[in-house]
């Protein structure tokens, strides 16, 4: 019968490899950086990293970072899923993003239905979501569920994806009332348009997705934002990363990136210092000269603080977390707000060490195909992201802590 629901009986799924640890992780990711730095040229022109980049991703289990071991999952903590992007990003922040937003949405899909997420996982555990937040679709009430019907922009990592994640809007027949829904769809249900193109983060295929009545049921529409839900205690009793604040966690997953990518960047301006020697009357090799000492030293500071400011945030995330998972006491807005200027923070200091290492590297970087100027374009573009404005979440977390009501979105 269209849209019956699933029997939520759980199943254990173990992962690949039960015994992995993180530290084993990240040397996975690290000894990618260098195929990655190869085919950073390779995304860009294609629009979208290759699947053969994709597939060595799931095979080394970095899918899997965060996601519960119920569910075939490794349940590494927050300061690992930030370890493993940065060491990507560092390689290459495009397919750094694909990653972070893909695997990070198994904190999205944790207070969707029990039925919903047994479904989702199936056998083996392999879950991949995309997420369109924005509602750029709409749903029609049908027995059992929604029809929907709309095409979603940004929709990252979406040619590599086993689900997406889509808000809709649906309009209840009887009062006129408008709500939003936030809808699990498989792969085979939508369709992509490729209509990505930007100057910086070109290679993340965050291109249109399509679909025409489109059957979803009931147990796979939340309602969204998702205000108070928490996860199914029986599948995460063991989990406690999902019970932290939403928000700290979205940012979370691009400052990863920005902050790995000010890293590799930092690793170019080394490199060009050891080989190149400064014009002029001294030609002497850079790496000799006060002048690029002292740039190296100033970004190599600014990096550093970022990436152990993202760090500290996370693991207060997941003290946080796991007090509200003992207690069931939410984290506070003014906490959550809080956090969420730190790892801002943590990006306008990334974003800060690029600038200058772009500026003081010399015109090489400025070429077409200049690797360095490539990193300089991608983190340009993700500052101006919308979830990266860090002065209206400065003026709510204000409005907050003097007791007002928080304005606009940030």
């Amino acid at each position: 019968m269209r849209g019956q629901r699933p029997n939520p009986t759980i199943s254990a799924i173990s992962p690949p490899e039960p015994d992995l640890t993180p530290d084993q992780m990240i040397a996975r990711a690290d000894g990618m950086r260098d195929l990655l730095r190869e085919r950073q040229a390779a995304a860009e022109a294609a629009g979208n990293i290759s699947q053969e980049t994709n597939q060595a991703m799931v095979d080394a289990g970095f899918y899997r970072v965060i996601q519960p071991r119920t569910f075939g999952g490794y349940g590494f903590d927050l300061p690992t899923y930030v370890r493993l992007v940065t060491a990507v990003a560092r390689g290459c922040p495009e397919t750094a993003w694909v990653l972070s937003l893909v695997l990070g949405h198994v904190h999205q899909l944790a207070t969707y239905s029990l039925e919903a997420q047994i479904e989702a996982y199936g056998e083996t555990g392999d879950f991949r979501a995309p997420e369109v937040a924005a509602p750029q679709g709409r749903g029609i009430p049908v027995p059992g569920g929604f029809s929907v019907t709309g095409a979603w922009d940004y929709a990252s990592g979406c040619a590599h994806a086993t689900h997406i994640l889509l808000t809709f809007l649906v309009t209840d027949p009887q009062s006129g009332a408008t709500t939003m829904r936030m809808g699990l769809f498989h792969r085979s249900e939508y369709e992509i348009v490729r209509n990505w193109e930007v100057i910086g983060m070109q290679g993340t295929g965050s291109d249109r997705v399509v679909m025409t009545d489109v059957f979803v049921p009931d147990y796979r529409a939340k309602p969204y934002p998702p205000f108070d839900a928490v996860p199914p205690a029986e599948a995460y009793a063991e989990s406690p990363l999902f019970y932290g604040p939403a928000r700290p966690f979205i940012v979370t997953e691009s400052a990863s990136v920005i902050v790995g990518a000010a890293e590799g960047a930092l690793d170019l301006y080394e490199e060009s210092f050891r080989a190149r020697k400064a014009t002029g009357p001294t030609g002497a090799p850079r790496q000799e000269l006060a002048e690029y000492q002292l740039n190296y030293g100033r970004c190599r500071a600014l990096v550093d603080t970022a990436r152990a400011a993202l760090l500290q945030t996370a693991t207060d995330y997941m003290e946080i977390a796991r007090r509200t998972h003992e207690t069931g006491q939410p984290c506070s807005e003014e906490v959550f707000r809080r956090l969420t200027l730190v790892i801002l923070q943590s990006i306008h200091l990334a974003h800060e060490a690029v600038d200058i290492i772009f500026r003081t590297a010399g015109t090489a970087a400025s070429k077409k195909d200049a690797m360095l100027g490539r990193y300089w374009r991608n983190v340009g573009v993700l500052r101006g992201h919308l979830a990266h404005q860090s002065d209206s979440a400065s003026i709510n977390y204000g409005r907050t802590h003097f007791g007002q009501p928080p304005v606009g979105i940030a």
